[in-house]
């Protein structure tokens, strides 16, 4: 592997990255995943029973966003002479799905309609399961998708994914990106809901401005990846 590949599987992987956190700050599953850790957590008395009901939630969300990238792109790979022309066209259609995910971040587009949640009827049995559940509840609300949520991973996780080469270890990354943040409110459950209630505002307040950001920057490299792979004006 040259310089160049490791340094590009390192941006894309520091991207994959900061696209789950970014999702795991957005508001729907902001308050998903707190939600979730507190339902799991009230029963438990220690801090680091709390802390790893935290931990197995994340891993529930790695392995669902992991299955979810492998078998979305296995089944693209499938088509016949279709994961040959992907290869080729990849950084053509990469330009313009940044460009359309950084329009949504940036609230310029959008579609109305709440989060669309499948297997929600296992919170309560996931609920039963004690400390364990929250692996399941982490699959569950992984599945949970909202218009940010839902951009950021099919509109530029899953292009991210196929443009390296990576069914697996990117939507992976991007799980453990989900979870950073979940971690970190299992630590301050474990030291009173009132700090967390803190945290949770403060985190809610830093949400916009860093999804701006990120949109900016998506549609700015977005329109350089269409002007140079698809309209090659600077070949």
């Amino acid at each position: 592997m040259s310089g160049l590949e490791a340094s590009a599987i390192w941006v894309s992987a520091g991207t994959a990255l900061w696209l789950g956190v970014l999702t795991s700050i957005s508001p729907c599953p902001l308050a998903s995943n707190v939600a979730a850790i507190s339902y799991i957590g009230r029963g438990l008395a220690e801090p680091r029973r709390v802390l790893a009901a935290g931990l197995l939630y994340t891993l529930g969300r790695v392995v669902t966003y992991a299955l979810l990238g492998w078998l979305i792109l296995r089944s693209l790979a499938s088509i016949v002479g279709l994961s040959n022309n992907l290869q080729g066209v990849m950084n053509q259609l990469l330009g313009p799905a940044l460009i359309i995910a950084g329009m949504f971040m940036l609230e310029l587009i959008g579609f109305k309609g709440g989060s669309i949640s499948i297997l929600a009827g296992l919170e309560q049995r996931a609920g039963r399961w004690g400390m364990w559940g929250a692996v399941l509840l982490g699959g569950i609300f992984a599945l949970s998708f909202c218009p940010v949520s839902a951009a950021l991973f099919f509109g530029s996780l899953i292009p991210l994914a196929m443009s390296s080469g990576s069914s697996v270890l990117m939507p992976s990354i991007y799980g453990v990106g989900t979870g950073l943040p979940v971690v970190a409110f299992a630590v301050v459950i474990g030291f009173g809901a009132r700090a967390l209630s803190s945290v949770f505002q403060r985190v809610s307040a830093l949400e916009p401005y860093a999804r701006k950001v990120t949109g900016v920057v998506f549609i700015l490299v977005g329109m350089y990846y269409t002007l140079n792979y698809v309209f090659e004006l600077f070949d």
